[in-house]
């Protein structure tokens, strides 16, 4: 499996990064689907008010509020458009899941029976603006594994 992080969210993301300095911020993940195991990750929402300098919990209202706006949008062509997953940044770690973020993904498909899987990727910021990331899928009763970001045009 791969997901593309465009320009434009590369440089958005960037931009939430850069504003909520040291806190953890976060949000879902809406993308197209571009092939069979291949995603473009088209729009994000940011919770900027949850996190702390260590912790970040979405909050599911303004969440869905976003991804029902984002269906809206695409014409609620599902097969082509749909929820992708997490994210969340790691400002003060590493660009890796900690166990807290490992249980919550497993937490959510096993709440979410909708959804065979889930990405979540971790952001932060590197030197000279770069946006450093991780990307892990999960499903329901596998482990989790890494898998590519394409850092896209």
């Amino acid at each position: 499996m791969k997901v593309e992080l465009t320009k434009d969210v590369q440089k958005r993301m960037m931009m939430c990064l850069i504003k909520a300095k040291r806190q953890e911020i976060g949000g879902i993940l809406m993308a197209e689907q571009v092939k069979p195991g291949e995603f473009r990750v088209v729009e994000f929402s940011l919770d900027d008010s949850t996190g702390s300098a260590t912790h970040f919990v979405r909050s599911p209202v303004h969440h869905h509020a976003a991804l029902t706006d984002f269906f809206a949008r695409t014409g609620k062509n599902y097969s082509r458009y749909n929820y992708l997953g997490e994210w969340h940044s790691h400002p003060n770690y590493g660009t890796y899941p900690s166990t807290t973020d490992i249980l919550s993904m497993h937490e959510l498909l096993d709440e979410e029976r909708n959804i065979s899987f889930a990405i979540l990727l971790i952001v932060k910021r590197g030197w000279w603006r770069k946006l450093l990331c991780s990307a892990t899928l999960f499903r329901q009763g596998e482990e989790p594994s890494n898998i590519q970001v394409l850092m896209g045009s």
